[in-house]
């Protein structure tokens, strides 16, 4: 099972330039979580900061008690060894194979013999849906197959928790939704906790048990995905919807005096209709009962009296078949 990722305070500058302050959020162990954001507020250096990649200014981050910000070097570089990082390009070596790129770290952080190898990689190669394309090289396939061997990769040193950068990006909305669907099912299949960075609006409405959102140097908010998919909070109506009108500008926020001049106005933001929250994708057939929508359901019931009546209403709907035994 994955392990659960804690989330303290979080502050993280380049410089003057402050990229978001006092995140606290935590990642429930196997559970699949997605961030949200506009272009340009943060969310990959959010996951290179959990990973211990960038080293925030404030906060903690902790996995199994170890603080991947203020630990020794050496218990943050054994820590990562439980991180599989899946990044947007694939980040693949352009003159080395599919298999060789996807063995690379086996061969870099382990002593196992070739052979065992070999069985590695091949059974990764099957789970991503590459058999028969190892021997190419990453300039030979297309994106869409450049991200799965990258997904292969990451997967070799049998993570238990996975980052996943913009998965989704350069793919068209076929191969989106079967990315989406290889996710899922690899949930069902390594019980992993999963965190997501994306700005796709169809893998944010089927993929996750959570998700939260990052805007104008903050966390807008990290729940159940009812919470957000419901929410009438203005940045995360206007995400949702796709919008001109809201906080959200073409350089990230609007000016107050923008702000004031549309809510006065004829295109004032109003109250958006209440969407419809469409139902998590499910496992493929022949997959195992995913054991993190299990956990999720007990916890997210427990806390029903804390979330709003939006999300409360759209959880019940999801789950009436099971408040009595069925789905889920």
């Amino acid at each position: 099972m994955g392990i659960e990722v804690v989330v303290e305070g979080l502050t993280k500058s380049f410089g003057k330039q402050n990229i978001w302050q006092d995140v606290s959020l935590t990642l429930p162990a196997g559970e699949v979580s997605v961030m949200l954001g506009p272009s340009g507020t943060g969310k990959t250096v959010f996951l290179k900061s959990i990973i211990g990649l960038l080293k925030p200014e404030k906060g903690r981050v902790l996995i199994n008690g170890v603080d991947m910000v203020n630990s020794p070097e050496r218990d943050i570089m054994e820590t990562r060894k439980l991180f599989g990082l899946m990044f947007q390009d694939g980040a693949l070596f352009g003159s080395m194979s599919l298999f060789d790129n996807i063995a690379f770290p086996l061969r870099e952080h382990t002593r196992k013999k070739e052979s065992e190898i070999r069985r590695i990689v091949m059974e990764r190669i099957d789970v991503v849906g590459l058999l028969g394309a190892e021997g190419k090289l990453p300039g030979e396939i297309s994106g869409g197959m450049r991200k799965r061997a990258g997904l292969a990769r990451a997967l070799v040193l049998d993570p238990q928790i996975i980052l996943c950068d913009e998965p989704d990006s350069g793919l068209d909305p076929v191969r989106t939704a079967y990315l989406s669907q290889l996710l899922i099912d690899l949930n069902a299949q390594i019980d992993a906790t999963m965190l997501i960075v994306t700005h796709n609006l169809d893998i944010a409405a089927t993929v996750p048990d959570n998700m939260g959102m990052l805007f104008c140097r903050n966390l807008v908010t990290f729940g159940p995905r009812e919470v957000l998919l419901t929410s009438d909070m203005p940045v995360v109506s206007q995400f949702l919807a796709g919008r001109r009108e809201g906080p959200i500008g073409m350089s990230e926020e609007k000016d107050a005096a923008t702000l004031a001049a549309e809510q006065t106005s004829g295109n004032g933001w109003g109250h958006a209709a209440p969407r419809t929250v469409v139902p998590q994708l499910e496992p493929s057939p022949g997959m195992p009962v995913r054991q993190a929508a299990l956990r999720r359901r007990e916890r997210v019931v427990s806390m029903m009296g804390q979330l709003p009546e939006a999300a409360r209403t759209a959880i019940m709907n999801s789950y009436t078949p099971t408040l009595g035994g069925g789905r889920r």
